[in-house]
């Protein structure tokens, strides 16, 4: 029965990692990674739209993106998205696609992107014992209104102090890697 009570916890928590997972795509490393765009709008025919559903995005060379819009007058439009973004890239176009090309990562470049990604999983940290604590706020009104036992308000505390350390450890490794990654050469 007590699972139940910890399920949409866990549920929070998972969902805390996955947004910060979503988060780390966005960085990025040194290398072309087409998620960096994820956030990027263009204007289509006067609707913010999704630069993926205006063109394909492809990964030619390990350092190079390639964008061929569905429609060539679409060019200036990305552009104007690309240039207006923090990406900090300057798009080169050939008149029917754009070209990204990311330069190497200097060194100070690399650590201030490993003290971000720090920063962002120490937020993830934080959400997931905020959602600890509500669930250890819950236990003790359903303790006090005397829906469970002192035995069982001691049990869930305890599992959802499992669960939470599983997801801080998550969130850890997920930071490692990412950091990992961004310092490799």
């Amino acid at each position: 029965m007590s699972n139940e009570k910890l399920q949409p916890y866990e549920t929070k928590m998972q969902k805390s990692l996955d947004a910060l997972e979503r988060e780390y795509t966005t960085i990025r490393a040194g290398r072309a990674n087409p998620h960096i765009l994820d956030k990027l709008k263009v204007d289509y025919y006067g609707t913010p739209t999704p630069l993926q559903q205006v063109g394909n995005v492809t990964v030619p060379e390990a350092r190079v993106l390639m964008i061929q819009p569905w429609e060539s007058k679409l060019i200036k439009d990305i552009e104007k998205a690309i240039l207006a973004s923090d990406i900090g890239i300057t798009p080169t176009n050939d008149g029917k696609s754009i070209r990204l090309v990311f330069p190497e990562l200097t060194e100070e470049r690399r650590k201030e992107l490993a003290k971000d990604v720090k920063k962002k999983g120490d937020a993830a940290k934080t959400a997931v014992r905020n959602i600890r604590r509500d669930g250890n706020d819950a236990f003790k009104k359903s303790n006090k209104a005397k829906e469970i036992s002192e035995d069982e308000y001691a049990e869930l505390q305890e599992k959802l102090q499992k669960i939470t350390d599983k997801y801080v450890a998550m969130v850890d490794k997920a930071v490692e890697t990412k950091t990992k990654e961004i310092m490799t050469v």
